[in-house]
């Protein structure tokens, strides 16, 4: 338990993210932490590098949403500053505090508090004996065996609340390593890619290395450490567990066809408008954005609810069912009002809401299917005509 929060076993997966704010100005860090809190995050961590910090962190944990962890590197000290203040759960790096007994001094400590402590081991901290031992370079084998020693600290007092992390800037490094890590240990996972930098990249980076764990059944804990806000940590999370529906969906599911030569309307405009209509508004739906009618109902039938272009307004469908026309310029209104509709009162009542309007509707729907084919042809990005161009100068 990281305060009410359980990890490990059946529990589910959680979100945790970091403050950037100096956790000595405890009423920015709060500030913060709510952010992260609203944005998904089940734990947040803070830094504990000064005495100033573990006093900001006595302010801070009654106050918090969420439990607070308390990051702690090189200075054992400011770990038990950080007990006395309260905190839900320790983070040590063995790669800096060097001293046996410093670590099962901060180990007592915590098991007379019954407060975590996760052993985070990091690519680029590891102790100088482990480096040399493993030619000089950062292995896999090399971060498990960081984590198993810190653990054999732990045993000799009877402390085993712990969670561990094998945090490495390579995916390829990160994911060997957490896979070896799972094989030795029944102990909770925290999953990260370390520094993996700014958003695009860094975000695609951190996905790789956790998705792909995550579906192998490894991992209790995400943190996504991007060079960016945190609450956008935050908010990726969560959103990779509810994709890899591993996390009860909060806010929408936006889905939206790529586009093409079919297209009546710009899909990606419409997409982003979207998107920022629908903003925070906790609507656990998935809703569809659809180019053309003539594959968009059908391939989004799965949709709780969805829209479609054709011939300068929208075609309204619910659950695959065509409910209602609009005109171009309501189609996202359109969409928020009956999502708002369908999260309220279920997507029957949606449809019965429709009625009789369902089998015009429909018409109307076919109507601008066939005139697409027509204009378009199956064939609308013109494939056929350039894989027999092909043919003719081979």
């Amino acid at each position: 338990m990281v305060g009410d929060v359980p990890v490990g076993g059946d529990a589910p997966i959680t979100v945790q993210s970091m403050t950037v704010t100096k956790t000595a100005d405890h009423d920015a860090t709060l500030q913060q932490i709510y952010a992260l809190a609203a944005a998904g995050a089940d734990i947040v961590r803070c830094t504990c590098n000064e005495p100033e910090a573990a006093e900001g962190l006595a302010r801070i944990v009654p106050r918090s949403p969420v439990p607070i962890v308390a990051d702690i590197h090189h200075q054992y000290r400011r770990a038990l500053e950080a007990l006395e203040a309260g905190v839900h759960c320790l983070r040590l790096n063995p790669g800096n505090i060097k001293n046996p007994e410093h670590i099962r001094t901060v180990a007592r400590e915590a098991l007379d508090r019954n407060v975590p402590i996760r052993i985070g081991v990091n690519g680029g901290s590891l102790h100088p004996d482990l480096y040399k031992k493993y030619g000089d370079k950062v292995t896999p084998e090399a971060m498990v065996e960081s984590a198993l020693q810190e653990i054999a600290y732990f045993d000799e007092v009877g402390f085993d609340l712990i969670k561990i992390s094998v945090k490495a800037s390579s995916v390829p490094l990160m994911i060997e390593a957490y896979r070896q890590l799972a094989e030795v240990t029944d102990h909770p996972l925290h999953l990260g890619v370390t520094e993996a930098g700014p958003p695009p990249i860094g975000t695609l980076k951190a996905t790789a290395g956790m998705a792909t764990l995550l579906a192998e059944g490894i991992g209790d804990t995400i943190r996504y450490s991007l060079t960016a806000d945190p609450v956008e940590e935050a908010r990726a999370g969560r959103q990779l567990l509810e994709t890899l529906g591993l996390r009860e969906r909060k806010n929408i599911d936006l889905i939206a066809c790529p586009s093409c030569g079919r297209a009546e309307v710009d899909v990606f405009t419409i997409a982003q408008d979207a998107m920022r209509a629908f903003g925070e508004r906790k609507i656990p739906l998935q809703v569809a954005v659809m180019g053309c009618v003539v594959n968009g109902p059908g391939e989004a039938r799965d949709a709780d609810l969805g829209i479609a272009a054709g011939n300068k307004r929208g075609h309204l469908f619910v659950k695959g069912q065509n409910v209602m026309v609009v005109a171009e310029d309501e189609m996202v209104d359109t969409l928020v009002e009956w999502a708002e509709f369908i999260h309220e009162h279920g997507a029957d009542a949606a449809l019965a809401r429709a009625g009789a309007t369902k089998d015009a509707a429909k018409r109307a729907a076919d109507e601008d299917r066939d005139r697409n084919l027509g204009e378009r042809g199956d064939d609308a990005n013109h494939a056929e005509e350039v894989i027999a161009q092909i043919r003719r100068g081979g």
